[in-house]
């Protein structure tokens, strides 16, 4: 696991801007969740090679997309941790936040913060449309991941009420996802935002491309969004 992370940073451009011994560092992540997941649902993936390659490097592609360095990032629906503690691991000053609806993954992902030894990440249980009423929370993160499957319209809702003007959106997508983008460009308008080229990548040591769709937030969201999920999924902006 370690040489293909490695090796993988190095076929992205990485190398040279991720922290000292970054790839041993995610080997451990990977360890973990593999471990955990024979007790837990986490992952999908259970083989060694591919939670390197499918979690790992995918999720480290997005610091091709932007700088994080000493900025505040939102990762919503976290899950395993994904993207937002491979960016951690990656990027140590980035101050991350991990939110999800589940507590027992939560547990989990602040068991792997303390052996990793990772500061300035926190984990949050709270659903996003609720959480986004926080006065904390609204537009004050630098950047918002998501590496949900949820359409993008919902996803906008869901996240870009908690960017800071001038912020991004960072949606992991499939290189499908063209029809899925231009049926969100209204959703975007309304929630402040305005769509950026789209950046694609082919995983390394896979046939595999995928996609970050990119939106910068450029006005305030309307105070009455996000509304309640119900709705969300109902009628999608």
């Amino acid at each position: 696991m370690r040489e293909i992370i490695r090796q993988g940073l190095i076929d992205l451009g990485l190398e040279g801007c991720v922290r000292v011994g970054a790839s041993e560092h995610l080997t451990r992540y990977g360890q973990m969740l593999l471990e955990k997941n024979t007790v837990m649902n986490l992952t999908a993936i259970t083989e060694a090679d591919d939670v390197a390659r499918l979690h790992m490097l995918d999720c480290a592609a997005l610091l091709n997309c932007a700088d994080f360095a000493g900025r505040r990032l939102l990762d919503v629906g976290t899950g395993a941790g994904f993207p937002g503690v491979v960016l951690k691991i990656l990027v140590p000053s980035l101050d991350v936040t991990l939110l999800d609806s589940l507590n027992k993954r939560l547990e989990w992902l602040e068991e792997v913060s303390t052996v990793l030894a990772l500061r300035d990440i926190r984990t949050v249980h709270a659903r996003a449309e609720e959480q986004a009423a926080q006065t904390d929370f609204r537009e004050s993160f630098d950047f918002v991941t998501s590496r949900a499957v949820a359409d993008l319209r919902m996803l906008c809702e869901l996240c870009l009420p908690f960017v800071k003007v001038g912020g991004q959106m960072l949606a992991m997508k499939s290189a499908q996802s063209a029809e899925e983008t231009n049926d969100a460009a209204r959703a975007v308008s309304i929630l402040g935002g305005r769509l950026l080229p789209a950046y694609d990548y082919t995983i390394p040591g896979t046939s595999i491309t995928h996609r970050v769709v990119r939106v910068e937030k450029t006005a305030p969201t309307p105070s009455r969004y996000p509304r309640r999920f119900a709705q969300i999924k109902k009628k999608p902006l």
